[in-house]
């Protein structure tokens, strides 16, 4: 359900020409990626960097990360460490600050020490930038950082 919605809007930014971005790791990034592939529209990813050579995910992100970037047409280094949280919302504002447009796949819910969506959505809206939520009725969360 989620995946055939994200796959209409992302169609829709491919006919127009846009690309997508997307912060390396697991979960929602490569279902973005996977979904951005089948939807032809290109993809960046952005890598953490420590003096402009790409950082060491943790070891849960690796595999996620090789197949965003098997995915992507761009990859960018930013620096960041991966393993602190103020660091990868720093990046996420960051990459944002590049954006027109955020298609944040959110249920609504606070932001919480995993799910920084809520957070992330409220920077984008202040920043004067368009966003779009994407959650169609119906879809649940399964496990935290998972949805159906």
């Amino acid at each position: 359900m989620l995946e055939e919605e994200l796959g209409r809007r992302l169609a829709e930014f491919a006919r127009a020409g846009r690309a997508g971005l997307v912060r390396a790791g697991r979960g929602l990034p490569v279902a973005v990626g996977r979904a951005a592939r089948a939807a032809g529209l290109a993809l960046v990813t952005v890598l953490p960097s420590r003096n402009g050579v790409p950082a060491v995910l943790q070891s849960c992100d690796r595999k996620a990360a090789g197949e965003l970037l098997l995915l992507s047409e761009q990859v960018q280094l930013l620096e960041y460490d991966p393993s602190d949280h103020g660091a990868c919302l720093g990046a996420d504002e960051s990459m944002l600050r590049s954006c027109a447009r955020l298609l944040a796949v959110w249920d609504g819910s606070p932001s919480s020490r995993r799910d920084a969506t809520a957070y992330l959505v409220a920077f984008a809206r202040s920043s004067g930038m368009d966003v779009e939520v994407l959650w169609p009725e119906g879809a649940r969360r399964t496990t935290p950082g998972q949805v159906t």
